[in-house]
């Protein structure tokens, strides 16, 4: 295997029994909820969560059918996240598409985020594990403290890089841990295996966001599906920034401290420019090949096989992407 479409040719039949229960859990009485989930759904993304949760299941020798259940769980509380995230940032665009927000407005999308969450905690009780359950909800709990975490970092040009892996470590990679322990549990291992797996999880999340936040500067908008600058935009501050205003002279550093303070993207190339003359995207980028690195030690426990050969390349291809 050298690439995504081959992870998910080998995941295939998973990930069609997956997506055919996702569309089927959907399903409300309510057009305008069919209406709006079906769409943020079908509306892109490579589903790393759930597949996340299909490779691990098989990598520990899951034989049962329940971990299509789960993985639709882990879409579902992610897909909430999205329509939650879109209204809490203003944002117009996902993925090179109109957000559910800008089509339908914001009292809608907050309200078919809760109906997806409460979709979730529903089928979340079918294994009739308490285990489950409880990692489930404790994820959902810290996606949350992650997004007030964020919030209340918007504009702050003081923030630490202590201070934002305590906010990714809530906002993303808890999911990814979640899912990649929930495999483990379905899958009877032992707690070393278990808790192996949640590691394995949070240094790929860890890794994946902090890529993800250096492409929002580096990447072309017609790539990443999102404007360059857009976490600039919001206010958002995030490792390259934080990084740059370490290094900083006093003249660039007011540039980066007012771009911030003003939620000012308007002068993205100079600020750019700025956090590549003090290697601020290398920075970040050896940070989450750190986090990749501890990611693939963890999963040493597990077995060789061709879905543990995956879960590795994932851990490559999180930091090569471009989107």
């Amino acid at each position: 295997m050298q690439n995504f479409i081959e992870i998910q040719a080998l995941m295939k039949n998973e990930l069609d029994q997956m997506n055919k229960i996702l569309v089927n859990r959907l399903d409300s009485n309510v057009d305008l909820i069919n209406q709006m989930s079906h769409y943020i759904i079908s509306s892109g993304g490579k589903r790393i969560r759930p597949l996340l949760l299909l490779l691990c299941a098989r990598a520990t020798d899951y034989d049962g059918d329940y971990h299509y259940s789960m993985a639709v769980v882990i879409e579902l509380i992610h897909t909430a996240t999205l329509l939650h995230d879109d209204v809490v940032d203003q944002s117009t665009t996902r993925r090179g598409q109109e957000t559910a927000n800008e089509l339908w407005g914001n009292a809608p999308s907050v309200l078919v985020g809760d109906f997806l969450y409460s979709r979730a905690f529903e089928i979340m009780v079918e294994p009739n594990s308490m285990e489950i359950m409880k990692i489930l909800s404790k994820a959902t709990n810290q996606i949350s403290e992650g997004e007030v975490l964020q919030l209340l970092n918007i504009k702050n040009a003081n923030v630490t890089q202590k201070e934002y892996y305590r906010v990714i470590e809530r906002k993303t990679a808890c999911l990814f841990k979640a899912a990649c322990q929930i495999a483990g549990i379905l899958s009877n291992s032992n707690q070393k295996v278990i808790e192996a797996m949640g590691k394995f999880g949070m240094h790929l999340g860890n890794a994946f966001q902090i890529i993800d936040d250096t492409l929002d500067y580096e990447s072309d908008s017609n790539i990443i599906g999102k404007e360059v600058g857009d976490d600039l935009s919001e206010g958002k501050v995030t490792l390259p920034m934080i990084y740059a205003l370490e290094k900083t002279t006093k003249s660039d550093k007011k540039i980066l401290t007012d771009a911030i303070q003003n939620a000012d993207a308007s002068n993205i190339n100079q600020v750019v420019e700025i956090l590549m003359n003090v290697n601020a995207f290398q920075y970040s980028r050896d940070i989450a090949n750190k986090e990749s690195n501890m990611a693939l030690e963890s999963i040493d426990i597990l077995p060789s096989s061709k879905y543990k050969t995956a879960l590795k390349l994932l851990c490559k291809l999180s930091l090569e992407r471009s989107s």
